[in-house]
């Protein structure tokens, strides 16, 4: 069966209602909730982006059953693995063993925010590759000591460690990353309906979940779904090798400038149709994702949750 999961997106509401929204969830028997780990939102009319692991530490104790995972977290440049293998540990530990890191390579709107650059692709996934390494082998308990081409550890060791290893998930845009995911991790994640993206990680011998991201848009017309979806979402348009080299909310901004709300629309299922919307969660179950993570953009997330309940879970489940 199908798993589904809630996206709580940290560039679209504060931490404490980032909290509600997850009991929530909970409530509404979603099976994981999958929190967006950035330094900055992609619009200035997003208007949020608090830290994401005070948030899940929170989430950690204000929730008993839902599954939780980061989505994604790039461990590479303003987080050193290490330190992410003690947070990661940290809330496996808080949530009795519900938590799930979900990794990738990361955007430049996010770590160039340290003020040490942004590498290119190749830099950037050799770099992820060695950080795969390092947070298998401390969250594993094997390993204290690591000599790379980019990090080091010196005597690293996690003191508070979970009984079983936090499972690691990799996101993935295409068929090379999908076989590292299933190389160097427990899964894979990706945005888009690709079913040659999960034929690479199976065929690469990865046995774990395929997580994907559906963003929607349900609101009380289809006409105000898509401008709902146009305030807050249009920033998706530009792709992702656009998106990973913009550097902060005015560039996303310049980017999207040319993107109506009809042009969203065609990307992003919009209104109160449940229908509609299982049309488009289909294409992603047909391409061989078996956690599908729904992503309500804007503020209306009760309508969204009250349609989950009332509709959308019923028939994803039957």
């Amino acid at each position: 069966m199908v798993k589904l999961g809630y996206k709580l997106m940290a560039e679209e509401h504060g931490p404490a209602d980032l909290v509600r929204n997850l009991q929530r969830a909970e409530a509404a028997g979603f099976d994981l909730a999958a929190i967006s780990d950035h330094y900055s939102p992609w619009l200035e009319e997003q208007g949020h982006s608090s830290f994401a692991w005070s948030v899940l530490g929170a989430m950690a104790q204000a929730t008993t059953r839902i599954g939780l995972m980061t989505a994604v977290t790039c461990p590479l440049f303003r987080y050193h693995p290490a330190i992410i293998a003690q947070a990661a540990a940290t809330v496996a530990l808080l949530s009795g063993d519900r938590f799930t890191l979900g990794l990738g390579a990361g955007e430049r709107l996010n770590e160039h925010v340290i003020g040490t650059g942004w590498p290119g692709v190749v830099e950037r996934h050799a770099r992820l590759s060695e950080a795969l390494d390092i947070l298998g082998g401390l969250l594993g308990g094997g390993m204290t000591q690591y000599e790379g081409r980019y990090y080091r550890l010196d005597h690293a060791k996690l003191y508070d460690r979970p009984a079983h290893p936090v499972p690691l998930v990799l996101a993935a845009g295409g068929p090379e990353a999908a076989r590292l995911a299933a190389k160097k991790s427990h899964g894979m994640i990706a945005t888009e309906p690709k079913k040659e993206l999960v034929e690479a990680y199976r065929q690469a011998g990865g046995r774990g979940p395929c997580y994907a991201e559906v963003g929607l848009c349900v609101a009380e017309s289809e006409a105000a779904g898509q401008e709902m979806a146009h305030r807050y979402f249009r920033w998706s348009l530009s792709g992702w090798p656009v998106m990973a080299e913009l550097p902060h909310t005015g560039s996303f901004d310049a980017a999207s400038e040319q993107v109506t709300p009809e042009m969203v629309g065609k990307q992003v299922s919009c209104g109160p149709r449940a229908e509609a919307h299982l049309q488009a969660i289909h294409r992603y179950v047909e391409a061989g994702f078996d956690h599908i993570i729904l992503t309500q953009i804007g503020p209306e997330q009760e309508r969204f949750i009250a349609l989950f309940e009332r509709e959308l879970a019923p028939a994803l489940r039957r």
